[in-house]
């Protein structure tokens, strides 16, 4: 089983973090590999660059097996589209091999404004993390996606390629990258909200208004 955490990661926090692991733990511990976006389809310039954001990543991640990066979407052209991206992990993966994605409730509210959700079915399973205070709208299509194509156990995604969407409830982080941005823009301290080597980096580039200093 191969699965994907997208996002923009700017900058990543112990709220991707965590939850990355609670996914590979339900999956039995198979590696989530997350895949930090070029340039974001549905928002403005992001706060730190590609090479940065990457960085902040790496050193997330470092020395947790569980986690890895796929920066293919970094190496590729123009906005990032998740059905670009699960098609080219399809024709290298093969037909049979099950594919899944990671993605949040608020998120998947908006699937069907995504570029090409009707194909992304077909390429993969679909693994929506529940986040508190969200809820589909009953009418929706992801509503009617998940009531089509929901299944209750993450033993169901192997069993075939793609095509299942499965609900997760794990424990919730809830912090976001635009609150920890307008803290340190502020002159406030992220740190417990990221890794400390990502606040160290963070001081040293001098990103998102932090004075570029070495130390905590």
């Amino acid at each position: 089983m191969h699965v994907i955490y997208g996002g923009t990661f700017d900058p990543v926090h112990h709220g991707h973090l965590r939850l990355a692991l609670e996914v590979s733990e339900r999956l039995g511990n198979v590696p989530v590999n997350l895949v930090p976006c070029h340039i974001p389809p549905h928002r403005g310039e992001t706060g730190a660059t590609a090479a940065q954001r990457l960085r902040l990543l790496e050193l997330a991640i470092a020395g947790e097996p569980c986690l890895q990066i796929d920066d293919r979407e970094l190496r590729r052209e123009g906005a990032s589209y998740t059905a670009d991206t699960l098609r080219q992990l399809r024709n290298e993966l093969g037909a049979d091999a099950p594919l899944v994605m990671v993605v949040g409730t608020d998120a998947f509210a908006g699937f069907d404004r995504w570029q090409e959700w009707q194909q992304i079915p077909g390429l993969a399973h679909i693994i929506v993390v529940r986040r508190p205070g969200t809820a589909l709208d009953r009418e929706s299509e992801p509503a009617r996606l998940l009531a089509e194509r929901g299944v209750e156990s993450a033993d169901a995604l192997c069993g075939q390629a793609s095509g299942r969407v499965l609900e997760l409830d794990p424990p919730w982080l809830d912090i976001s990258a635009t609150g920890i941005r307008e803290r340190i823009g502020g002159g406030q301290s992220p740190r417990y909200l990221v890794p400390d080597a990502v606040w160290a980096e963070i001081q040293r580039m001098g990103l998102y208004g932090a004075c570029p200093v070495n130390n905590f």
